[in-house]
């Protein structure tokens, strides 16, 4: 009757059917064999997690063997391509040449950018100076980033390139040269052990300290800049010309929101306004990024090739759409220039400009290895942005984004509707659209808001849908024309207009910011939780297929990752403040250093509350609690050491002694005290403390800043030697 295992499975049909094992196994099957052309994408990727492994050392590497390994690495990649090895083995080897290769980069990148960190003088210095940009203002006023010819104590070899001055009053202009009297210190630490960096971030632009003016500044005779100086402050000084007649068109409060749109310069912003956008979740509109590079640089190109195609006559002569790119790839290029070319603008601008590249060799502008090619870009330019969070977030959402439209319906077009109809349908699509790339995209963010920032604004989306239709179609298209046409005197009407949206868009952020529980404080998770959900949320963007979604937990581990005990006790760099825990981060000193104090209680999901004016004993130069009960801790932040009876009221106080001078004797009362000095401070910064758990009285455990950060180049200060010059 022929075979019989035919037969038999005519009889028996279920034996033909696979077994689940095996139905799993063909799933995953397909699953891995749809990664065909997605494979690359984990490329740069693994060039960040390289860069990644760099800033997380916490000694500096010696740049020979990782560049060894590098080229070894990528050596033998090349070596199993040529020879055609499996496609597994030679994704592995991808991945290592890459990894390696971001690592090595890393170390090439810091060694570039090196230049003289400002030691913390003893005492107050004359600084000579040009004037190179007006930067955003702080706590203590209007600050400037100025390029220091001469300081008084230092040698030409210490002198810093860049200076970041607190100057009072009005500003100085790019362009002027001038002297001040003041205070100098390195780029400030962080604010508490495995807080945001600001001293790594400074390094690598250039920023070799800060100034603190005493006085007011004055003219100085200088000689003339280099050639790079002088067009650095020309270009500046056209950009807060510029945003000065914009302020003048629009007025102060609306003039200002919309000058740091186009110029980056946040002179003008009131803090009110500041924090308002903040709740609101509107922040990022303030910053020249992605969102601004993307909307300026498509309606160039929209408008452009829609006057193409409205003339005839040139229509047929030129290709439109490549010709609408060379526009959009020039305003993009043009925008960079005119908002002073900060680090999230150049980002935004390579990753723009791959978009507009792409239209113009007939390949899709936006796809994943579009995204691909400029965050391998971005990276190999800037490797210190893989842990910076503008880059994080940046990249984040915009791979969210594309992966939604990889997987959005494409909807057949109607042959035939009456307009009413496609109009609702239009704008129903367009309605789903908006608040699909929304929530994506507040989703993607997610983790970094709340990882480097603790602060979620609980009406974000809200908000951000509100203004998206105002911002993307009104606000920054008027914007844009406005400020290319105010030089001319033409700009009025333009920005007319984007000032009735700047308005209604704070009027939106004011809204939402005054609805109850807008903002809400997250503590963050251990520093190695912020890349395990960076991982996630890649996986579900770039894998394609249902397994993308074992991706989820990972992305969510910043939220659902357990805290570390919150410390009882922190203390400032230099010992000036203190706080400790009650429910609440109490301050000992309110206002000073406020702006270490929130850093810290927002990283640990505290409020801050000021101490109470009873139960401590003040004066001058210390604070000490009555009773224990008040406070752990009492503090003396006067710059003279304290006498043995002042120190001895100290400790009697409280179980720890924070002392801003160097203590020479401790006195016995002091013995089963926890005493902290100045040579403490110095050497490691902020620090953390815990009581022991042992049993022990007055015990504590503590984790000082400078053993997190480590011995690293942004770490490291010159002694300062005084010069031949210096008086």
């Amino acid at each position: 009757m022929g075979d019989g295992s035919v037969s038999e499975a005519l009889i028996r049909p279920d034996a033909a059917k696979p077994t689940p094992a095996a139905r799993l196994r063909a799933w995953l099957h397909a699953e891995v064999a749809a990664q065909t052309l997605r494979w690359r994408l984990w490329a740069p990727v693994a060039f960040g997690a390289g860069g990644g492994v760099y800033f997380a050392l916490r000694a500096e590497p010696v740049l020979w063997p990782l560049s060894l390994g590098a080229a070894l690495a990528i050596g033998l990649w090349v070596v199993a391509r040529r020879r055609g090895w499996s496609r597994r083995l030679t994704w592995l080897l991808l991945m290592v040449a890459c990894a390696s290769g971001g690592l090595a980069a890393a170390k090439v990148r810091t060694q570039a950018v090196a230049a003289p960190i400002a030691p913390a003088l003893s005492e107050p210095t004359v600084i000579e100076a040009w004037v190179v940009d007006v930067d955003s203002p702080g706590q203590r006023g209007a600050r400037v980033v100025i390029a220091p010819v001469w300081i008084r104590g230092l040698t030409p070899e210490q002198t810093p390139v860049r200076l970041r001055a607190t100057v009072r009053g009005e500003p100085p202009r790019p362009g002027e040269a001038i002297r001040l009297f003041g205070i100098l210190n390195p780029p400030p630490a962080p604010a508490s052990p495995g807080a945001y960096d600001f001293g790594r971030n400074a390094f690598f632009q250039g920023m070799g300290g800060v100034a603190f003016a005493l006085g007011e500044t004055s003219g100085a005779e200088l000689a003339a800049p280099p050639w790079r100086l002088r067009l650095e402050m020309a270009v500046n000084g056209a950009r807060f010309a510029l945003a000065e007649r914009i302020v003048a068109r629009l007025g102060e409060r609306t003039g200002g929101i919309a000058a740091a749109m186009t110029t980056s310069h946040e002179t003008w912003i009131s803090q009110e306004d500041m924090d308002v956008m903040r709740d609101s979740g509107l922040a990022h509109i303030l910053s020249v990024s992605g969102l601004h590079m993307a909307i300026v640089g498509g309606f160039v190109f929209f408008a452009v090739r829609l006057g193409v195609a409205a003339w005839p006559w040139l229509a047929l002569r030129v290709h439109g759409k490549k010709v609408a790119a060379l526009a959009g790839l020039t305003a993009v290029g043009v925008y960079l220039v005119v908002s002073g070319a900060p680090p999230p603008a150049e980002r935004a601008a390579i990753t723009a400009s791959i978009a507009f590249l792409a239209i113009l060799l007939d390949r899709q502008a936006v796809t994943m290895h579009g995204l691909a090619v400029a965050a391998f870009i971005v990276l190999a330019i800037q490797p210190e942005a893989i842990v910076t969070p503008g880059f994080q977030m940046s990249f984040a959402a915009t791979a969210a984004l594309v992966a939604l439209v990889e997987a959005w319906p494409k909807r057949p077009r109607e042959i035939s509707a009456p307009w009413p109809i496609l109009a609702v349908q239009r704008l129903g699509g367009w309605l789903t659209a908006a608040v699909a790339a929304s929530v994506v995209a507040g989703l993607a963010t997610a983790p970094f808001a709340m990882q480097h920032f603790n602060r979620t604004a609980m009406y974000g989306l809200l908000a951000n849908l509100g203004t998206s239709p105002v911002a993307d179609f009104i606000l920054m298209p008027a914007l844009a024309l406005g400020a290319a046409l105010e030089p001319l005197g033409l700009g009025g009407p333009f920005l007319a207009v984007a000032g009735w949206g700047v308005d209604l868009m704070l009027a939106i952020g004011a809204w939402t910011a005054g609805l109850p529980g807008a903002v809400k404080t997250v503590a963050s998770a251990p520093n190695y939780v912020l890349p395990v959900a960076f991982l996630g949320v890649l996986f579900v963007c770039l894998w394609q297929g249902r397994l993308r979604w074992l991706g989820l937990p990972f992305a969510a581990a910043v939220l659902i990752w357990p805290r570390e005990p919150t410390p009882d006790l922190w203390i400032g760099d230099g010992g000036t403040n203190a706080a400790f825990q009650r429910d609440q981060a109490v301050v000992v000193r309110p206002g000073v250093r406020e702006f270490a104090v929130d850093l810290w209680s927002r990283r640990r999901g505290l409020t801050m509350t000021d101490r109470s004016e009873t139960g401590w004993v003040c004066d001058r130069f210390s604070c000490r609690p009555d009773t224990h009960e008040a406070g752990p801790v009492a503090i003396w932040w006067g710059r003279k050491s304290p006498s043995s009876d002042q120190i001895e009221a100290l400790c009697r106080a409280a179980p720890v002694v924070s002392v801003r001078a160097v203590v020479t004797s401790i006195p016995s009362a002091c013995q089963d005290r926890l005493v902290l000095d100045g040579v403490d401070f110095a050497r490691g910064g902020a620090v953390e403390l815990w009581r022991d758990s042992s049993g022990e009285p007055n015990r504590w455990r503590a984790v000082w800043t400078a053993d997190v950060r480590g011995d690293r180049p942004w770490t490291r200060q010159s002694d300062p030697e005084v010069s031949d010059t210096g008086a």
